[in-house]
């Protein structure tokens, strides 16, 4: 079982890397995030290597950090969930963006990765809730507003502040964040102009 490659890189494909180490030369397959950071032809790299065993097949998986690599195997305890689909959704969203957005139930922000549909969206979102440890990094609140936003109980101002700032472009989750940094400066009663005002503030930083 292979766990870590240190190499030169010899070759690029469209979704894979051929590593020379010590002339032999490995392929890993990899998503687009983590191939756009590799260097350039000919210099050294390091890459987390997850081994696929098959009766027909073994492939590489390369990752460029550890994490990296856990999010690729917990994606694919999700019901329908293959080596395929995992790397197109760790293609569209970082790590912690995909630890964010199952947190707050953001299955929109899932379902932007290439053969993620609503469906499989709200599986990974449901099914990943209770097994990721990586959420410390959403304060409690925002999570809390993303709950009350799709339960509906969040006060007319707050969600009418949200809804402003998705239509200006920002991700639900950017605009749960902000909003609820908005809350805790301008308080409660806040009316919806200023919390878009604050939120957009936040966002800016």
């Amino acid at each position: 079982m292979i766990g870590k490659l240190r190499g030169i890189v010899d070759s690029y494909g469209e979704d894979w890397v051929i590593l020379d180490v010590q002339g032999v030369g490995y392929v890993v397959y990899c998503s687009t995030r983590t191939l756009s950071a590799l260097p350039s032809v000919g210099e050294a790299t390091v890459l987390a290597i997850e081994t696929y065993v098959r009766e027909d097949q073994i492939r590489l998986f390369g990752f460029t950090s550890d994490n990296e690599r856990d999010w690729f195997r917990l994606l694919q305890t999700v019901q329908g969930i293959g080596t395929r689909v995992a790397l197109a959704i760790l293609s569209t969203l970082k790590p912690a963006d995909l630890a964010s957005a199952i947190a707050l139930g953001d299955k929109a922000a899932v379902a932007r990765s290439p053969g993620v549909g609503p469906k499989v969206a709200q599986r990974i979102v449901s099914e990943l809730k209770d097994k990721v440890p990586s959420f410390g990094h959403v304060p409690a609140d925002v999570i809390s507003l993303q709950s009350d936003l799709g339960e509906q109980r969040a006060a007319g101002p707050v969600s009418d502040a949200v809804s402003a700032l998705v239509n200006l472009g920002y991700a639900q989750t950017q605009a749960s964040a902000a909003v609820a940094a908005a809350l805790r400066e301008a308080g409660e009663g806040a009316e919806t102009a200023k919390l878009i005002r604050l939120g957009l503030k936040e966002l800016s930083r």
